[in-house]
């Protein structure tokens, strides 16, 4: 029966009339209070009338009451808004009862009785003043019920700023927070040695192993707004070699109506150490190049291909179609759709190399812009299997570019990579083709080609963190080819806003090359997410160096020898200008290298593709030894 009661206490909400009842309560002591205040405690005043003058108070104290609706807060969740509503009520309360005191002395309304003013003053400090404290106690002792049902884990806050007290009021003021924040970490000297919401501010030199095992640290969160990337990968490189998880405060960009809730105080995830500022594009002529326009997306259910569906579908555009061979994350992509109630979209199971059924479907649907991202991009696999490299990376283009000319599409945007630039494996030399394939086809009077080029996107299908995160739940180790090796990244989302961007501000003809911010070392990249994985490196999980894969670079590049950029209006997209081709030879070219019997000559085809690209100098695979 206890047990029923102490649950039914913590999880039902004080009903408002037993809130108005307890309000006028404490305005009845208060009052009586006052008058022993002011008699120094003693009964030197007119006894006689007391008893109307505590009915006249309760009275105009409830029509207050009801006015302010005060008492409709709910008591556990009392806050400054709380003290505000209640001082008011006071005030209110104390400004009535001296209005009618004094229109009594003036008209005798009341005859032979009135209140002193000095007894409605002390009134109305103690009544403002208990009133509010009443909250607060009450408050407290929800808090002390609450946390006795679990016991709490100790956590410090990183920062002592207004995120980090903020951060403090979300976990002390939730009563179902399993999280105590006994101090914040800040090492400002106007912080040194002070205390902050009832807790200590240690300074970082004094958080090691031995504090927190001291303490019994279970977490520390770091909480401050606007922190430079590279000052917040140190900040968790320290942090993350200490016994404790480590989370973080989400950006207040995120925030719904300006507040956030525990439940978002997230893990430290490697893509908030990678060295960049999240590139967030708001370009209202988006929308005016998109609205009403049909647009078709090649590769649509892979990495970019949906994200750039998922940012289209917010610029009202008429309809677009999306279209992927792998029917299985198509249907996926289908069904979010669905789901978020887009009705615009349409998913067709189809192939980019199969010209006839493409040239139906462009005839069909007739889209104004088309972004093609149907690719295979993984380097060994390609390495192995250069027919297919060949058929969807160059000739699913050509297919796809010749048919926009013979349909009279507006635009075409291609997706390539930064594996392009002087490339040293097949997968990067049939990318490279591809854009060159599209340079040939600048100035054809119909369509404008434009080319996307950019590194890795962190999250994408099969890419190297989603690869690390299973070795790391499997106990590693975790694989690293080479120990210097390393690469540009970018999310998925920004990879594709700069994506839009770019087709927006295409003329025709341009290769646009995006900023990557500085290469990550893929060594370093394993190592810290180990660390905020939880483990221990070497003693738990270890790295292991397999040795570069077939036609793999320890270095990318974005620009090949000869290309240099020019500015546009946006400081993160560049023009790459391209070493000058004979069009019409190398689209020859091309054009045979498509129609090679690549099943049978792998060779024939890396030579060939070899005699396009010069620059194409294979690495650690078998077909070094076509190199001159």
């Amino acid at each position: 029966m206890v047990n029923y009661f102490y649950k039914h206490l913590l999880t039902r909400y004080i009903p408002r009339w037993m809130v108005l009842v307890f309000d006028m309560y404490i305005v009845m002591n208060t009052f009586l209070l006052a008058y022993f205040v002011r008699f120094n405690f003693t009964l030197s005043f007119d006894t006689a009338m007391l008893l109307p003058s505590i009915f006249l108070v309760l009275s105009i104290s409830l029509l207050v009451f009801l006015a302010v609706g005060s008492y409709k807060n709910i008591i556990r969740h009392s806050g400054l808004k709380d003290a505000i509503d209640v001082t008011v009520a006071s005030a209110f309360i104390f400004i009535l009862l001296a209005g009618l005191m004094f229109l009594n002395r003036m008209t005798n309304l009341f005859v032979n009785f009135t209140i002193p003013i000095s007894i409605l003053v002390i009134h109305f400090l103690l009544n403002g003043f208990m009133l509010i404290a009443s909250r607060f106690v009450i408050k407290k002792f929800y808090y002390l019920l609450k946390s006795g049902d679990h016991i709490k884990k100790s956590v410090l806050i990183f920062g002592a700023g207004e995120s980090g007290m903020l951060t403090f009021d979300v976990l002390h003021n939730d009563l179902k927070s399993k999280s105590e924040a006994i101090g914040f970490i800040d090492d400002r000297s106007d912080k040194k040695g002070k205390r902050i919401k009832g807790v200590p501010v240690y300074p970082s030199k004094v958080i090691d192993a031995a504090f927190i095992e001291n303490k019994k640290i279970k977490e520390i969160i770091i909480s401050v707004q606007n922190l430079p990337a590279a000052r917040l990968m140190e900040i968790v490189d320290a942090l993350s070699l200490l016994p404790v998880e480590v989370k973080i405060v989400p950006s207040t960009s995120t925030w719904i109506n300006g507040n956030f809730k525990q439940q978002e105080i997230k893990k430290v995830k490697i893509e908030d150490l990678l060295g960049r500022t999240q590139i967030v594009l708001n370009n209202p002529d988006l929308k005016k190049e998109f609205k009403n326009k049909v647009v078709l997306i090649t590769g649509a259910a892979g990495s970019i291909g949906s994200e750039i569906a998922r940012q289209i579908s917010q610029l009202n555009c008429r309809q677009f179609i999306l279209i992927d061979q792998a029917e299985s994350d198509l249907y996926n992509l289908q069904q979010y759709f669905n789901n978020k109630d887009v009705e615009n979209t349409t998913a067709i199971v189809a192939d980019v190399r199969d010209e006839k059924r493409m040239d139906v479907l462009l005839q069909q649907y007739k889209p104004s812009i088309i972004f093609h991202a149907a690719a295979y991009k993984h380097v060994p696999f390609m390495e192995e299997n250069p027919y297919e490299a060949v058929r969807i990376n160059i000739a699913g283009t050509k297919i796809m570019a010749d048919l926009a000319i013979k349909n009279k599409v507006k635009k075409f945007i291609m997706i390539s990579t930064d594996k392009a630039v002087n490339p040293t494996n097949v997968m990067g030399a049939t990318k490279r083709i591809a854009e060159m394939y599209i340079n040939c086809l600048e100035n054809n009077g119909t369509t404008k080609f434009i080319t996307t080029r950019f590194g890795n996107v962190l999250g994408s299908n099969g890419s190297v963190i989603p690869l690390f995160n299973n070795q790391i739940k499997q106990g590693g180790p975790v694989m690293v080819t080479h120990k210097e090796i390393t690469r540009y990244f970018m999310t998925i989302p920004e990879a594709c806003q700069l994506v839009l961007e770019a087709g927006l501000l295409g003329k025709g003809g341009e290769i646009f090359v995006f900023d990557m911010g500085t290469p990550i070392k893929i060594y370093d990249l394993a190592l810290k997410m180990i660390r905020l994985s939880g483990f221990k490196y070497p003693e738990e999980i270890t790295i292991k160096i397999t040795g570069l894969r077939p036609g793999e670079k320890i270095y990318e590049e974005l620009l090949a020898n000869g290309e240099h950029t020019k500015p546009t209006h946006h400081e993160k997209i560049m023009i790459a200008k391209v070493t000058a081709i004979d069009k019409a030879a190398v689209k020859n070219k091309i054009t045979d290298l498509c129609n090679v019997n690549h099943q049978l000559h792998f060779e024939q085809t890396v030579s060939k593709m070899k005699e396009i690209v010069p620059e194409f100098i294979s690495k650690n695979s078998t077909f070094e030894k076509l190199d001159k």
